[in-house]
């Protein structure tokens, strides 16, 4: 009898709870509507987007996914809950990525769920992520990408070694980042392995935060545990980097800083100056922990995607590299401003995003008063919580057509389909920009996603301007999972001298 009463009390709880909610009316799986465990296990199982698009499919473009929360496809009401009018409150989600400092939990610009707290964190720094100031450190990135370069020229290209051309991506990602943060690459192509275990680790915690998130109050036992910290794994080595390299500059020792090239260390120094009362050392490491955890791991997978889908479609692939060609040389590396202006790169750029984003999970928001009115007529109440998904929006085939599946560069420069006035075709490239969730949107949009992109499009043109680029094995070497990221693993590569 003292476990059958507990159980009795415990399922009533549940059901009394399942049937009163204002979220019963939308479709969904049973247990979802139950308990967010349903959604723990869709993350654990590591194939979360594809499940949540199947889902989509069978429901619809509603489908509830948890007690209070709902997965919306409708591209077109991303910019009324992605907004800039600071109604619309991230959920408990991005709670998790909070730090413990001094025993205080601090929030970040990513964490923070309070608009008015965040716009503060941002104000001082949000000028630094600027095409203009981000366009100020190219010559830092053609250092690195040189670098890259002589890398993969001496050790692939010379011996005609295969290429694990995937995790030199990686490699590179994590150095430029460094070298643009503190003008000092982290040393991962020059070792040419995860030397000290950094990116193995920065997987894992990103892999926790999306866990965690489902069921949010678990952080406080593992990661916020003020008896025993469990998880998720340290990346102690990358703040001791952020920690040193500081007080170095600060104390006017750092060898590897030019003045006449910035970087953002020196940016968000010179924030303390201009803003005292918000800035200080500790906001410092914040800044540039944010600026490493998330910014290379995300260019990364975009990267592994851009490469394999071009490489295993040869039409796509000569197109690529005919266009790159005849305005690149080899050993060229490509200006970010002549790179941006060939229109078969902005498409092959803009698909990768749309069909391969690095982010697949839903971005949480919480319904703000009066509620949320939907396409179908119905109102989610305030206090309940929706998101949309870019890797869903991004193939809703009302929105992209029937191949919306397919990997297909060419439908970003199709100006106008058969019978469509300009008029039609502007609102239909509107909407289709409005589906392009993969760096959020409204007031919280990532801040450095003018420096990823910029990254994409300065070394992807050079990479095929000086090597032939060759897939081996591709179907058993390429991999994809999904929990929070839209991971990749893969792309095999023989790498030669360019052959015209």
């Amino acid at each position: 009898m003292l476990v059958i009463a507990p159980s009795i009390a415990c399922f009533l709880w549940f059901w009394v709870a399942y049937q009163t909610s204002p979220l019963r009316k939308y479709p969904g799986p049973f247990l979802a509507g139950f308990t967010n465990l349903w959604r723990l296990w869709q993350v654990v199982s590591a194939d979360y987007a594809p499940r949540m698009k199947r889902l989509h499919e069978k429901y619809g473009p509603i489908v509830r996914i948890g007690p209070n929360l709902l997965d919306l496809d409708f591209p077109e009401l991303s910019r009324v809950i992605y907004n800039t009018d600071g109604k619309w409150i991230k959920s408990d989600f991005y709670k998790n990525s909070s730090s413990i400092i001094d025993g205080k939990i601090t929030y970040h610009m990513f964490s923070e769920c309070d608009n008015v707290e965040h716009a503060r964190l941002k104000r001082p720094v949000v000028r630094h992520y600027s095409v203009p100031s981000v366009l100020a450190m190219e010559p830092h990135m053609d250092k690195v990408i040189a670098d890259f370069l002589n890398h993969l020229q001496e050790r692939y290209v010379k011996p005609s070694e295969r290429c694990q051309f995937g995790e030199w991506l990686g490699y590179y990602a994590w150095d430029f980042l460094g070298i643009v943060t503190f003008s000092k690459k982290f040393g991962y192509m020059k070792a040419g392995s995860d030397f000290d275990g950094t990116l193995a680790i920065a997987d894992k915690s990103i892999d926790y935060l999306g866990l965690c998130g489902q069921m949010p109050w678990l952080d406080y036992w593992l990661d916020k545990n003020p008896v025993v910290h469990i998880g998720p794994p340290n990346i102690g080595n990358v703040t001791n980097i952020a920690i040193q390299s500081m007080v170095a500059r600060l104390k006017g020792e750092d060898e590897n800083f030019i003045p006449e090239k910035p970087d953002f260390l020196q940016y968000f120094i010179e924030s303390k100056s201009t803003h005292p009362e918000l800035v200080d050392e500790g906001k410092i490491i914040g800044y540039l922990l944010l600026n490493l955890i998330a910014g290379a791991d995300t260019t990364a997978i975009t990267l592994r995607a851009l490469f394999y889908y071009t490489l295993q479609n040869p039409a796509i692939w000569k197109k690529l590299q005919d266009e790159v060609r005849a305005n690149f040389s080899a050993f060229q590396i490509a200006p970010h401003a002549k790179a941006r202006a060939l229109p078969y790169l902005e498409g092959v750029v803009r698909e990768t995003l749309r069909y391969h984003p690095a982010v697949s999970m839903i971005m949480e928001r919480i319904v703000p008063a009066p509620g949320l009115t939907l396409p179908d007529g119905s109102v989610v109440p305030a206090g309940q919580m929706v998101g949309m998904n870019p890797y869903i929006v991004g193939r809703n085939k009302g929105i992209f057509g029937d191949d919306a599946d397919e990997f297909k560069p060419e439908r970003w420069l199709q100006r106008l389909k058969e019978g469509e006035s300009d008029e039609e075709y502007q609102a239909r490239m509107t909407l289709w920009n409005t589906a392009h969730l993969t760096f959020g949107g409204g007031s919280r949009i990532c801040l450095g996603r003018n420096l990823s992109l910029m990254e994409v499009w300065k070394v992807v043109p050079t990479l095929i301007a000086t090597f032939d680029i060759e897939l081996v094995d591709s179907q058993e070497t390429w991999e994809t999972w999904s929990r929070w990221f839209y991971r990749n693993r893969g792309v095999v590569c023989r790498l030669k001298p360019r052959s015209d």
